[in-house]
């Protein structure tokens, strides 16, 4: 959830060895990127069990926006789905729908399914994000006296892609020096007061911690003292990369790999008083923050509001934004954490990115607000595969342009 470019979710996001390097490792050669292979719907596990029209809402919201497009402009991310004119006839199809209507039959004689591999894989890993929730107050005392901060002005955001088509999807930030664009402050930094007395708070909380995963989930709701209950999103980002403190805790032996989860972190941070600095800033990424609306939100990096269980984060410089993809994996059970993962085959769109999120065949889902949405998404991240789902004429171009068609 970001409010231009959110999700910086994903706190045990980086602890499997990513796909394109295990690839690697095994065959002695760098894949060359990811292949789109046309499959019947037959292919798309659950396909007949999933409720499409749960899925509406998020469709609808990524509809709306690209109606409000210029037709020739390509859909943000890889460029590799055609342009907002190319989904004009689909999406009024999706924005008329109602409870009666046949999205199944429409999406079977509509949309191609493209399998998506890497070097001949189709697996890869998908994680959990949620929007969480804080305790605040718009003065700080003793007792709420960690910020959240707004967007800097000098804060400088640079589209890489902008510059060289290799680098699409990446960007960095930093802030004007001379005639220098220089690195913004980290963490540290700024935790240490190179923001202070500035006038840049937010608002305040009561605990670094619950701060610091609010950081990572991009998003939240905060209680005020006052009884109010404000929502905060993502405004901007410092331009360093992410740190899984997660993965930097296995490598020291303090957590076993298959007990990691952010409930195993939390609980280290609270054993650990002494370490807590320490290890929070070891992730030199720091977020700003914005208050958002009441009503819908949080608002993912396709500047739509998410949708709680069909909202998916992708990697931008391979995936583009706004596509329907149909996802196979799996998610933990909330209710009995010993349990078997539950499976998760349903259709989801492609709404959001973050700095976790990196990787070819590699997701984010969004799971909403609440206890069992935190239960899910601190403990996620299991093994799954995609489709993406494109109107035919796109789908066809696609295959056709990788295979020299």
């Amino acid at each position: 959830m970001a409010g231009r470019a959110l999700r910086y979710t994903g706190i045990i996001a980086l602890l499997a060895l990513p796909l394109l390097v295990a690839l690697f490792l095994l065959t002695g050669r760098k894949p060359e990127g990811l292949h789109f292979r046309a499959v019947p719907y037959a292919e798309l596990p659950g396909w007949n069990a999933d409720d499409l029209h749960q899925a509406l809402p998020a469709l609808r919201k990524s509809c709306d926006s690209m109606r409000r497009q210029p037709d020739d402009r390509t859909l943000p991310g890889a460029k590799i789905v055609g342009t907002m004119g190319d989904w004009a006839e689909v999406c009024a199809f999706i924005l008329a729908a109602g409870p009666e209507s046949d999205l199944r039959g429409f999406f079977e004689g509509a949309f191609q399914p493209l399998e998506v591999s890497l070097g001949g894989e189709t697996t890869g890993m998908f994680t959990g994000y949620y929007e969480t929730l804080l305790k605040g107050s718009m003065t700080a005392d003793d007792r709420y006296n960690v910020p959240l901060h707004v967007k800097p002005p000098e804060l400088v955001s640079v589209d890489l892609g902008a510059f060289r088509s290799d680098l699409k999807g990446r960007r960095i930030a930093g802030r004007v020096q001379g005639d220098r664009l220089v690195p913004y402050y980290d963490r540290e930094q700024i935790v240490g007061g190179a923001l202070d007395d500035r006038a840049l708070e937010l608002l305040w909380v009561d605990d670094a911690v619950d701060a610091f995963f609010l950081h990572i989930q991009g998003s939240g709701r905060v209680l005020m003292e006052d009884g109010r209950l404000v929502r905060v999103g993502y405004a901007s980002q410092n331009g360093h990369a992410y740190t899984a403190i997660g993965r930097q805790l296995i490598a020291e032996g303090e957590i076993p790999r298959e007990k990691m989860s952010m409930q195993a972190i939390r609980a280290w941070l609270e054993a650990n008083p002494g370490r807590v600095d320490e290890l929070l800033n070891s992730n030199s990424s720091y977020v700003f923050f914005r208050l958002l609306e009441d009503g819908d939100g949080p608002f993912g990096s396709a500047n739509v509001a998410l949708t709680a269980g069909r909202s998916l984060a992708v990697d931008m410089s391979h995936l583009a934004l706004h596509v329907p993809v149909w996802l196979s994996a799996s998610y933990p059970d909330p209710v009995s954490r010993g349990g078997a993962p539950l499976p998760l085959e349903r259709l989801m769109v492609a709404q959001d990115t973050g700095g976790a999120i990196r990787g070819e065949i590699r997701g984010d889902v969004f799971w909403g607000f609440g206890a069992e949405a935190e239960e899910i998404a601190g403990r996620m991240a299991n093994a799954g595969r995609y489709w993406l789902l494109l109107p035919k004429p796109l789908a066809a171009r696609l295959t056709e342009s990788q295979s020299g068609g």
